[in-house]
C-alpha cells in the first residue's frame, strides 16, 4: 500500500467538507416569494416589499411606510444516477435531499425623507444531502450538511428623486456537518468513518445603488461581498481498530477525535438587472449575476494532535485539494400583469450555470447547468397587506461524476440528473 495513496484518501474525504460549502448546488436564491415569482430577473432593479433589503438596499427609498415582510420558501429535490461504475457493492437510490424550509423576515422603516432604516434575517447557503447507508459512493460522501444563516441591519439614502444608494454590514453564521465513508477492505477489514462538524461567525456586506433612467425604466446593481470564515471543530476517525491485530498495529492509532481549522471564503457576487414598465398592467424584467467562484482554487484543512503512524507518517496533519472552481454568469427574465388593482401575475425563467465541470463534480452537491421557470402571484386586499405565492421547476442538464480510486476509496463514476420543486410564501404588511 502506497503511503500517498492513504494520504490522498484521507485528504479528499476531509477536504470536502469545505467543497460542499462552495458549489453551485449550496447557492439559495429563495430570500422573497414575490421574487421568485419572476425566477428573480429585477431583483436589483425593484423594491416590491421590504425583502429588497437583500435585492438591493437601495430599493428601501422607495418603501413610504414601515413595511414588515416574512415568509418562507420549501423545496423538495430529486436526484437520479444512471451508468453507474464503481468497485463497490451498493445501491444507488439518490434521492438524498429531504425536502427543506427556507424562511426569511424583514422590516423597513423610513427615518425622514431621505434616509430609510432596515434589517434582514435570511439563509444564503444551505445543503443538505443523506444517502442511504449502503450507497454505492459513500466513500466520497454518505452525509453532508451546511447552513448558513445572515443578519443584515441596512441604510438607503435617497441622492435625489431618481439615484439611491444603500448599505448594508452582513453578519454571518456557518455551521456544517460531513460523514464520509473508508474502505478498509484491501487490509481485511470493513468500513470506516470520518466524521467532520465546524463553525464560525463572519462579517461581510451588501451594496447597492438604484437609479431610474426614465419615469419607466429602472436600473439597479447589488454587489455582495466575499465572505472569509475560519471554521473551527473536530475531525472524528473510527473504525480502524476493527482490522487484524497485524494491521491494526499500523493503522489503529488513527481512530480519535481532532480539533480541525478550516479557512475558506465564499466568493463575491454582482447583480445588475433592469425593470420596464411597458404600460399599466404590463412590466418586464431582466438581469444579470456574475459570482467570482475562481478564488476556489485550493483548499486546505489544518488538524491538530493527530498521531504519527510507523512508516506511514502524520496522514492527518495537514491535508488539501485542488477544486479549480470557476467564475459564472446567470441569467433571468420575467413579467409581471397587473390582473386589478387586488392581483398581480408573475411569471420568470432563469439560466444558472455550475461552477464546476465532469472532473472535479462529487456526490455530495452533483450538480449541473439548471434552468428554472417559475409563476407566481401577489393579493393585496388592502393596502396595507399583501400575500405573495410562487411555483418554481428546476431542471439540471445530464452531468458526470468521475472520482478516481485511492487506496481507501474506490473509484466511482456515473451520470446524474437533478429536479426540483419550489414553492414559497409571503406575508407583507405596512402601517
Amino acid at each position: 500500500m502506497k503511503t500517498t495513496g492513504l494520504k490522498t484518501a484521507i485528504a479528499l474525504a476531509v477536504a470536502s467538507f469545505s467543497s460542499l460549502s462552495l458549489a453551485n448546488g449550496l447557492a439559495i436564491n429563495e430570500q422573497s416569494a414575490s421574487g421568485m415569482g419572476t425566477s428573480f430577473a429585477g431583483r436589483s432593479s425593484s423594491a416590491l416589499d421590504a425583502s429588497t433589503v437583500f435585492g438591493n438596499p437601495a430599493g428601501m427609498s422607495k418603501l413610504k411606510r414601515t413595511e414588515i415582510s416574512g415568509g418562507a420558501a420549501v423545496i423538495s429535490a430529486s436526484t437520479d444516477y444512471s451508468r453507474v461504475r464503481s468497485a463497490a457493492s451498493g445501491t444507488n437510490d439518490g434521492d438524498m435531499v429531504p425536502t427543506s424550509a427556507v424562511p426569511f423576515g424583514y422590516v423597513v422603516t423610513p427615518l425622514n425623507d431621505d434616509w430609510h432604516f432596515g434589517l434582514g434575517i435570511y439563509v444564503p447557503y444551505a445543503l443538505i444531502s443523506d444517502y442511504e447507508r449502503s450507497f454505492q459512493g459513500r466513500y466520497h460522501g454518505s452525509y453532508s450538511k451546511v447552513e448558513v444563516i445572515t443578519v443584515q441591519p441596512t441604510l438607503s439614502y435617497k441622492i435625489n428623486d431618481r439615484v439611491s444608494v444603500g448599505f448594508g454590514p452582513t453578519f454571518n453564521r456557518i455551521e456544517g456537518k460531513l460523514n464520509n465513508n473508508l474502505s478498509l477492505s484491501a487490509l481485511g477489514g470493513g468500513d470506516a468513518e470520518l466524521k467532520i462538524k465546524g463553525d464560525d461567525t463572519a462579517i461581510g456586506y451588501n451594496i447597492g445603488v438604484l437609479a431610474d433612467v426614465t419615469d419607466n425604466l429602472a436600473i439597479g446593481v447589488t454587489y455582495h461581498s466575499k465572505v472569509k470564515y475560519k471554521l473551527e471543530g473536530h475531525t472524528k476517525a473510527r473504525g480502524f481498530s476493527s482490522l487484524s491485530p497485524a494491521v491494526n498495529g499500523l493503522i489503529g492509532p488513527l481512530n480519535g477525535k481532532y480539533d480541525a481549522e478550516l479557512d475558506i471564503t465564499l466568493p463575491e457576487s454582482v447583480d445588475t438587472s433592469f425593470t420596464y414598465k411597458l404600460d399599466d398592467r404590463w412590466t418586464l424584467y431582466g438581469g444579470a449575476t456574475w459570482t467570482r467562484w475562481s478564488r476556489l482554487e485550493k483548499l486546505e484543512v489544518q488538524n491538530q494532535g493527530t498521531p504519527t503512524v510507523p512508516r506511514l507518517g502524520n496522514l492527518l496533519g495537514t491535508v488539501d485539494e485542488e477544486l479549480k472552481w470557476h467564475d459564472t454568469w446567470s441569467y433571468a427574465i420575467g413579467a409581471s400583469y397587473q390582473l386589478n388593482p387586488q392581483w398581480v401575475l408573475r411569471t420568470g425563467f432563469a439560466i444558472d450555470p455550475s461552477p464546476t465541470d465532469n472532473e472535479y463534480r462529487n456526490v455530495r452537491i452533483p450538480v449541473g447547468n439548471r434552468k428554472t421557470v417559475s409563476i407566481g402571484a401577489g393579493w393585496s386586499p388592502s393596502p396595507d397587506l399583501t400575500v405573495d405565492v410562487a411555483y418554481a421547476y428546476l431542471w439540471e442538464d445530464k452531468a458526470s461524476i468521475n472520482r478516481e480510486a485511492t487506496a481507501l476509496q474506490p473509484a466511482y463514476s456515473a451520470k446524474v440528473e437533478n429536479s426540483a420543486h419550489g414553492l414559497a410564501a409571503q406575508v407583507s404588511y405596512r402601517f
